[in-house]
């Protein structure tokens, strides 16, 4: 960069070193030492755990989900506990459960009905009829802090007949997520987590440990989070010699196509066969379960590590034909470069179906045969997960940014390396950004660390998304890839396993980076900006040109000054958003130069600009 003089228009004062807005619950949390203004989780930080057992059968002729399941569930709080709360979120396709959007009548269901329910021994009457997506179940006798209870559980419900994010998918295809009741959170800043799920947000639970053994009838296939415990019980041995090739393979190994599926040579020919998973210090457990969906498999080296990688679809979907080797790639890209952490656990698997979901170790996409690049993103983002919210305890449910915003930048960044910057700059423009910055209502512009629980329609998608997937990408640029990927690892070491929030992260990144960066904080997550430059007055002397900046929009974006000459020839300058330390409305630049200028143009890239045509001048 050329000589470069920084003029501070005195309408501010600096800001590098202010507080941020901290709700009355999460500085009780900071006073109580459950977190530390380090970054750290605090000397008292705590989280409760569940061991979960769960027998769980499909019958693929009822549609029915039934199991037991029992659940020894730790205290770690210092508190007294008084009542259990307990989720089972697909209650949601009740009736009359709220949701946050039309469904059709075909994904509504009875909801889940308790069989037995019994604590320590005690017998509960429950008559789970009028159950919501989470309970409060009042305790006989309150359980004490530092106590283990053992909870069982006898249940059954309906898949729904049009599938999302779980349910049917065909008629014998089914997509079996949020399966069992379990224990809400109970957590250090908000007690009992409560909140009622809608369908709009997402998730938040404890990091439990699960063993699931999954009754699935003859010739269906079961594919789950987790290990695979007994593949020599269920599996024919073509089929596993085939899918056991593949766990040490590069190849892609056609475990079963269409034909083999349907002839009743994969699975043991039992009534019944019992397919057993389990997987320790994970957030959720889900299934997917087919009696002709084709079976992809392969596997690839990590750095201390060979994960496999499976793929599940409906013989003829272009794309998927192609997700065994996608997920290799990103499994693969995500280790080495960014996050640049490995990928944390032994498989993934992908499924076709309807959702664009991810769930610990699987993922559930919609096909889209006719565009392989949109139907690789997706795969890409929905990956991308594995990190935030299930390698990092995310309360999905009111901080959707800490999750969707990072996996919306690693999708850009995972793009760039597959399509190159060019597509991945107008992907992002296109399919992100403009439906943000072109949308004028007053809603878009609701401070990013409004609780995701208090949003809706496209408000909380833009919050959730895209403004924090610039912020992440605008520190980037500020600190470097260097220093943030340092500061990026330290905040993942800090909360890996466990649950950060938004000021944990603000925290880390602080002491990661050895900068304070609160101003920088504060200007994209609490406040209501936009991205809007305007050029002001320009003039030119000699070897030097000076520019005013007008930040209207206010946030803290890079942003390039382009410089064309009477000769025609141009010129970029880059300036990264430390420029708008000291002083986030206005800017007086002072560039040197031995041309001409004909005209400038302020150009931010993937940060677009909600007037672009004050963005140019000529002279």
């Amino acid at each position: 960069m050329k000589k470069l003089f920084l003029g501070l228009i005195l309408l501010g004062t600096a800001v590098n070193a202010q507080e941020l807005y901290m709700p009355r619950n999460i500085k009780k949390a900071y006073a109580n030492g459950t977190r530390d203004m380090s970054g750290k989780p605090g000397k008292n930080y705590w989280q409760n755990k569940g061991v979960y057992e769960v027998n769980v059968k499909v019958d693929a002729k009822t549609k029915i989900v039934s199991g037991s399941e029992t659940i020894q569930y730790s205290n770690n709080s210092p508190d007294e506990l008084r009542v259990l709360a307990i989720r089972f979120v697909n209650n949601m396709t009740k009736p009359q459960s709220p949701r946050a959007g039309y469904i059709s009548k075909d994904a509504l269901t009875a909801g889940l009905k308790i069989k037995s329910f019994s604590i320590n021994g005690e017998k509960y009457n429950i008559n789970s009829d009028d159950w919501s997506t989470v309970e409060a179940v009042k305790l006989v006798k309150p359980m004490a802090s530092k106590s283990v209870a053992e909870i069982r559980i006898d249940w059954e419900y309906p898949l729904a007949k049009e599938s999302g994010r779980e349910g049917q998918i065909d008629p014998e295809t089914f997509y079996v997520a949020y399966s069992f009741p379990r224990v809400s959170v109970y957590d250090d800043y908000n007690g009992w987590d409560m909140l009622q799920h809608n369908g709009r947000q997402e998730f938040y639970n404890d990091f439990n440990d699960y063993s699931f053994s999954i009754a699935a009838p003859k010739n269906f296939v079961v594919w789950s989070t987790g290990d695979f415990q007994n593949p020599e019980e269920v599996l024919q041995p073509e089929y596993l010699k085939r899918f056991k090739e593949s766990l040490k393979s590069d190849q892609i190994i056609h475990i079963a196509n269409a034909n083999e599926m349907k002839s009743g040579k994969v699975t043991k020919q039992n009534d019944w066969n019992i397919w057993k998973y389990k997987a320790n210090d994970i957030v959720d457990f889900c299934f997917a379960l087919s009696n002709h969906y084709v079976w992809d498999a392969s596997s690839v080296q990590l750095k201390t590590k060979r994960a496999s990688v499976q793929s599940a679809y409906n013989s003829g979907a272009k794309d998927f034909e192609k997700y065994t080797e996608w997920m290799r790639y990103n499994l693969k890209w995500f280790t080495d470069n960014w996050p640049g952490v490995e990928y944390p656990f032994p498989a993934m698997t992908a499924v076709q179906g309807y959702a664009d979901m991810e769930y610990p170790m699987m993922i559930n996409d919609t096909s889209i045969p006719d565009d392989l690049r949109d139907a690789r993103l997706t795969a890409d983002h929905e990956i991308a997960h594995s990190y935030f919210p299930f390698y990092m305890g995310i309360n999905e449910t009111r901080y959707a940014y800490m999750d969707e915003g990072w996996a919306t930048m690693l999708e850009y960044l995972i793009g760039i390396d597959e399509n190159g910057k060019d597509a991945a700059d107008q992907f992002m423009k296109d399919f992100r950004v403009k439906r943000w910055i072109n949308d004028a209502s007053t809603e878009q512009d609701q401070p990013v660390i409004t609780l995701s629980s208090q949003m809706s329609g496209a408000g909380y998608g833009n919050n959730a998304y895209v403004k924090p997937a610039l912020s992440y990408l605008a520190l980037k640029d500020y600190l470097g890839d260097d220093l943030f990927k340092k500061a990026l690892h330290h905040y993942m070491d800090n909360w890996h396993g466990k649950h950060p929030i938004p000021w944990d992260y603000f925290n880390s990144m602080n002491a990661g980076s050895g900068k304070n960066l609160n101003w920088f904080f504060n200007n994209w997550f609490f406040t209501n900006n936009y991205i809007d430059l305007k050029i002001g007055s320009v003039s030119q002397q000699n070897d030097q040109i000076n520019i005013n900046i007008d930040n209207i929009g206010g946030f803290a974006i890079p942003f390039d000054v382009v410089l064309t000459y009477e000769d025609g020839t141009t010129e970029k300058k880059h300036f990264t958003p430390e420029i708008w330390e000291n002083n986030q409305k206005l800017l007086n630049l002072n560039i040197s130069t031995k041309k001409k200028i004909r005209s400038i143009n302020l150009d931010g890239g993937i940060f677009l600009d909600y007037t672009p045509e004050n963005n140019l001048k000529s002279l």
